[in-house]
């Protein structure tokens, strides 16, 4: 489906209204988050990948143009001025798995003010779906501290697009796989799966179905043992799980999908155990998130994989992010650019070109970020990278893969306090004396200009 209409009809109105009265004009728009949801000490970026593909691809065809012919809003002018568009301006952007805090750009845009505005749909859109979900999905991997963690979430994520970038954004965030499988194919992510209780339930006893699945996969078989008597559906896995081994093969777990999952973990370790099936891996689904991890495991449950679904998937404590797409800066009618903000309360924004500095200290942990403006001289290192130059992509995404790891490390780098899943600390974020003092400034510019 061709993009270029995803978007809001007043990214339309105002970009004809700037082709008769600002058409070469130039502006710089800043992506950030304003607040962070509630228990969230940090985000994680996403989605860029999808944003560089749009802009390289953004066109308005043939029936895009005879749809808004037909809505007798825009002049013919406006609609040729359409038909040849291209973007062709600069964006700066932090790399996807990068950790980020409220206020700080994630993408700067400086491109013509028409280009700038019609891209803002878009990038909000999406940004705000991957980051609040890497963001979530992050912390469900620091809550199992270790463990496995499986995407779930496909049945329950908003629409069939949300499942694919909600499976690529967790593992992104270190998740081990996902069950999507068209995820699995354009991502090449490992895809995972156990069974169904309808599969259980559609055999007269319990053992039989255990016993079709692990002839069908006898080296993948995980059992699904609570549709009944949870006990009594261990009893049958350890039956299988011998069979298994005498005919050499292993059974690879059992899952737990309600009940009290942490004294059936503990019975079925014990009895796994006892029965020599020590290997066997216990995996627990059922509304399970960072929050319910964390608790499992306090109190001892004996898991070792998670299957994680609606509540990472929809970010069920937190379903959006305070994103927001602002200008601050503009050309006057010299072509020189100006710093402009917004003054409304509780909305004030920051003006002008800006940065976001990282400064470790002598063993590379980060202790603090500086939000300042571009061309300040701040050592640290800056997060915005130019990632698009007059149309042009000029930078190449790293593999999944690569990203993981990245994320990991860069995590690993912060306060460990930062990284409790109840929110506890604060990372510094300093803005910059010079940002300051332009605020100021034009504070009083904008105020007495009104």
């Amino acid at each position: 489906m061709n993009s270029a209409l995803l978007l809001d009809l007043y990214e339309l109105t105002m970009a004809e209204s700037y082709f008769i009265y600002k058409r070469n004009a130039f502006a710089t728009f800043d992506l950030f988050v304003r607040e962070p949801p509630k228990n969230r000490a940090y985000l994680v970026a996403c989605g860029l990948g999808d944003v560089l593909n749009y802009i390289k691809d953004l066109r308005f065809n043939k029936e895009d143009l005879e749809y808004l012919r037909r809505q007798k809003i825009f002049s013919a002018d406006f609609l040729n001025y359409l038909m040849r568009f291209r973007f062709r301006g600069n964006i700066w952007a932090m790399p996807e798995g990068t950790v980020f805090f409220a206020n700080e750009p994630i993408i700067r845009v400086t491109a013509s003010i028409i280009e700038a505005q019609l891209i803002e749909s878009f990038l909000l859109n999406t940004i705000n779906l991957q980051t609040m979900i890497a963001s979530k999905a992050s912390r469900v991997v620091l809550a199992a501290k270790g463990r496995g963690v499986y995407d779930f979430s496909l049945r329950r994520t908003h629409g069939s697009d949300a499942g694919i970038k909600v499976a690529r954004a967790s593992f992104l965030a270190g998740f081990n796989g996902t069950s999507c499988v068209l995820a699995g194919k354009l991502y090449k992510i490992p895809i995972t799966g156990t069974m169904a209780h309808s599969y259980v339930m559609s055999f007269k006893h319990e053992l039989d179905s255990f016993l079709a699945y692990s002839n069908t996969f006898p080296e993948r078989t995980i059992l699904l043992v609570d549709t009944y008597d949870t006990k009594k559906g261990i009893e049958n896995a350890i039956r299988i799980g011998l069979y298994l081994k005498a005919t050499k093969h292993r059974l690879q777990g059992i899952r737990l999908d309600s009940g009290d999952i942490v004294a059936l973990s503990k019975l079925a370790r014990r009895m796994l155990d006892k029965a020599g099936l020590n290997y066997v891996k216990i995996f627990a689904s059922g509304n399970l998130d960072e929050f319910r991890i964390k608790e499992l495991l306090i109190k001892g449950a004996q898991v070792d994989n998670f299957g994680v679904g609606t509540n990472m998937g929809t970010s069920i404590d937190a379903p959006s992010l305070d994103v927001i797409y602002k200008i601050s800066e503009v050309t006057d009618e010299n072509g020189n650019f100006l710093p402009t903000m917004k003054l409304s309360k509780g909305k004030v924004t920051y003006p002008g070109r800006k940065q976001v500095f990282r400064i470790q200290d002598r063993k590379s942990r980060f202790i603090k970020d500086i939000l300042g403006l571009e061309k300040e001289k701040i050592n640290g290192k800056p997060l915005l990278i130019k990632v698009v130059q007059k149309g042009r992509i000029i930078y190449r995404l790293p593999s999944l893969d690569k990203l993981r790891i990245s994320v990991k490390n860069n995590l690993s780098k912060f306060p460990e306090a930062m990284r409790d899943v109840y929110f506890r600390y604060a990372y510094p974020v300093i803005i910059s004396p010079q940002l300051k003092k332009l605020r100021r400034t034009l504070i009083y510019q904008l105020e007495k200009r009104q």
